[in-house]
């Protein structure tokens, strides 16, 4: 299978989804700092009570008397929208893994490592600060880094951001999210539902043995992973974690070979030049006609699955799906006092989570990898950056309000977290920026080791 897709052609495939995938993420937490202003401003306006009721008006879908199906709004857009969200990081995910930055235990150890003390540290000051009080709920709140956010402000940077530190905080990000997909599972779920889980495994499994009998059209793919949605939805685990298990299954060998493209490709182009090419207008020449359809369903044929779904959602995702979260959950009223939220042991373990716990968790595990010797640092970066991207990662804005939501029932406590959220995030984005545009990449006498 590795052989299949290693080929020329796809690698450029491969390599132009990466491309789309960062500069799509990055313009797409342009539109996240404007979509979070602008739910800010609706909360704190005369039209906050409409805005709060039309986010909790149901939306209903009737097929029958005896069939309907329907969820508010608000979770719609948590539940539903955000579940692709995480679909379109599995997908990147697994691309890194086969053919990325992630295809090598060197390579993929230092984000992972850096991910996993990044989740560890904010986790452990929260607890430290909150033990034994009903905020020990929100433990998790402070595990989480923005992928949107993050490289919205990387992408600002500019060229005082060497590529590869992008690729190491994706890594990083799509690892931290993982993460927190499993704690939500784990820990934010509600009473399990043995049927609906049970057929949501099924759904999984079948998925599993399509991806293994090489079946390649994704229709096939989509219609189980709905149900797989559905189950999951109503079985009392979380259902963005179907958008992941999805992502798994969806193949990334093509259905034609590149060799074999390049074969029938050779083939059409002879049978073309056969043809009065010169004479005739395409459009005019039935047999021309067919060649070209052959040839351009040839090419259609020679992409991965995983990469034509990847490719298709991105821009979805990243102008539409985060945007929307952005301004469903960031309405925060701002009627408390700010002091009194962030020296709380709620607000302040927040803040101290995402603000410092983050840098020093991703600082200290790159440290032991590299000390150990299990990890390798591109020759590009030095302490600097990992600092600078480590603040940068205590931007825990989508994931911190999605499991805030999860967490608290209490609306006091979601607008306290939320409130400290927004301020840890604005304080790690900056101490990041000005980190980073203070660091210079010029000679080796910085470099890692």
């Amino acid at each position: 299978m590795g052989q299949s897709v290693r080929n020329q052609s796809t690698i450029g495939y491969i390599r132009e989804t990466a491309t789309k995938f960062l500069d799509r993420e990055t313009a797409g937490g342009i539109f996240l700092i404007i979509a979070t202003i602008v739910a800010l401003l609706l909360a704190n306006s005369q039209w906050a009570g409409a805005y709060h009721h039309f986010l909790g008006d149901e939306l209903l879908f009737e097929f029958s008397e005896h069939l309907s199906f329907g969820l508010t709004i608000e979770e719609w857009i948590n539940d539903g929208l955000m579940a692709i969200f995480f679909l379109v990081a599995g997908l990147e995910l697994k691309r890194e893994v086969m053919v990325g930055e992630l295809s090598s235990i060197k390579k993929a150890s230092a984000p992972l490592l850096a991910a996993l003390g990044g989740m560890a540290v904010p986790a452990l000051i929260f607890i430290s600060l909150n033990l034994g009080t009903e905020n020990i709920k929100g433990w998790g709140i402070p595990m989480a880094t923005d992928i949107a956010y993050s490289l919205g402000i990387i992408g600002l940077l500019g060229k005082n951001v060497p590529r590869q530190l992008k690729t190491f905080l994706i890594a990083l990000a799509i690892a931290d999210d993982i993460g927190a997909i499993l704690v939500i599972a784990l820990f934010y779920s509600n009473e399990l539902s043995w049927i609906y889980l049970g057929s949501g495994m099924g759904a999984f499994g079948l998925l599993l043995l399509m991806n293994w009998t090489g079946v390649k059209n994704l229709i096939w793919y989509i219609i189980i992973g709905i149900i797989l949605w559905y189950c999951f939805l109503n079985s009392g685990i979380h259902p963005t974690i179907a958008g992941v298990l999805f992502a798994i299954t969806i193949p990334i060998v093509p259905k034609l070979d590149s060799k074999i493209l390049k074969e029938r490709t050779a083939t059409n182009v002879t049978n073309l030049e056969k043809t009065e090419l010169e004479k005739l207008n395409p459009l005019q020449d039935k047999k021309q006609q067919i060649i070209l359809k052959a040839i351009k369903t040839d090419t259609e044929n020679s992409r991965p699955p995983l990469l034509k779904l990847e490719n298709s959602l991105v821009d979805f995702n990243a102008f539409f799906i985060i945007p929307i979260f952005a301004v469903a959950n960031a309405g925060v009223k701002l009627d408390v006092n700010l002091i009194e939220v962030v020296s709380g042991s709620l607000g302040l373990g927040i803040l101290l989570g995402l603000a410092i716990g983050k840098v020093t968790g991703i600082g200290i595990f790159t440290l032991i990898g590299q000390k150990l010797g299990v990890s390798e640092l591109h020759i590009t970066l030095n302490w600097k950056h990992i600092i600078g991207i480590g603040m940068i990662a205590g931007i825990g804005f989508t994931m911190s309000l999605f499991i805030t939501n999860l967490a608290f029932n209490d609306q006091e406590l979601i607008k306290i977290s939320k409130i400290s959220i927004l301020i840890a995030s604005l304080l790690a984005a900056i101490g990041g920026a000005v980190i980073l545009l203070l660091t210079s990449n010029k000679g080796k006498k910085n470099i890692v080791k």
